[in-house]
């Protein structure tokens, strides 16, 4: 019989470690994270784009399903709206998938080298000012690199067509947007769970690439980095080489610095010099 006071009897934790898994990321669960990134985007968006339409009254429902997807178009045309969209939905996706990645590995989230997730303080505060060398230098030999592949040409994003169609007060939210909340997303995706799960040793069975897990984890996970941005690049393969550049960089800062926050600060830098050179010629033109 239990004789302790009512008071002194051990209250069940809401959140038991125990039953969370302490293995670390695999690749089939880095995939579906990154998967679920890029679907989760496309999902919010069209919800968040159905509830703006609701609000503003370009969208009534009262007139059936049919025209819903041409009064939503419509009210895209309008001046600042897709930034809008683009904002909002960046801020539930990054609610939404923190929380998840965190659950799934809370023992790993702020342990410094792989397996760990790395969201804790770099070992060395030198490297946020590597960090900010790295953001500040990355466009430019990328851009040179994009140049001499596309013998003239100029890369186009999606973002820099958003941003012809967006007001000045509204650029600059945008621009933070796009230089806080997509790099802290991609960086734990990318650098974190993605980076963690190739350097397991076990997948790397070949005594080559044993010897060389580090520098394949980095090629292969730059690579995916690259390839999955192609779409937002308009498809423009000479694109590749400066993206791909870019995450070989950011993840020698995250194995080096045994922290993510020097990546999310030189991608953050990265993104924000591209957003403001992008919106600047467009204002000139």
């Amino acid at each position: 019989m239990n004789t302790l006071p009512a008071q002194h009897k051990r209250v069940p934790p809401l959140f038991d470690d125990r039953r969370t898994s302490i293995e670390p990321p695999g690749l089939w669960a880095a995939a579906g994270f990154i998967t679920l990134y890029f679907l989760l985007q496309a999902v919010v968006s069209g919800l968040i784009a159905m509830l703006m339409g609701l609000f503003t009254g370009y969208v009534q429902m009262d007139r059936g399903i049919e025209p819903v997807g041409a009064e939503i178009r419509t009210m895209l045309d309008q001046s600042g709206m897709p930034a809008i969209l683009v904002m909002l939905t960046l801020g539930v996706v990054t609610a939404i998938l923190l929380p998840m990645v965190r659950r799934k590995w809370p023992l790993l989230w702020n342990q410094a080298m792989p397996p760990g997730l790395g969201v804790v303080l770099p070992m060395n505060p030198i490297f946020f000012a590597l960090a900010v060398i790295v953001g500040l230098t990355a466009p430019l030999v990328g851009g040179l690199l994009t140049a001499l592949l596309a013998h003239g040409g100029t890369v186009t994003q999606d973002i820099q067509d958003l941003g012809l169609q967006t007001p000045l007060a509204l650029r600059i939210v945008l621009v933070v947007v796009v230089a806080s909340l997509g790099p802290i997303v991609e960086e734990l995706l990318f650098r974190g769970v993605l980076l963690s799960a190739l350097m397991q040793p076990a997948l790397m069975r070949p005594a080559l690439m044993q010897r060389w897990r580090t520098g394949w984890s980095i090629a292969i996970s730059a690579l995916l980095f690259a390839l999955v941005h192609l779409p937002s690049m308009q498809w423009q393969w000479y694109a590749l080489p400066d993206l791909a550049l870019l995450a070989a960089a950011l993840a020698w800062l995250r194995l080096r610095s045994g922290s993510l926050w020097p990546a999310v600060l030189a991608h953050g830098i990265n993104n924000l010099l591209a957003v403001v050179v992008w919106f600047a010629a467009a204002a000139i033109a």
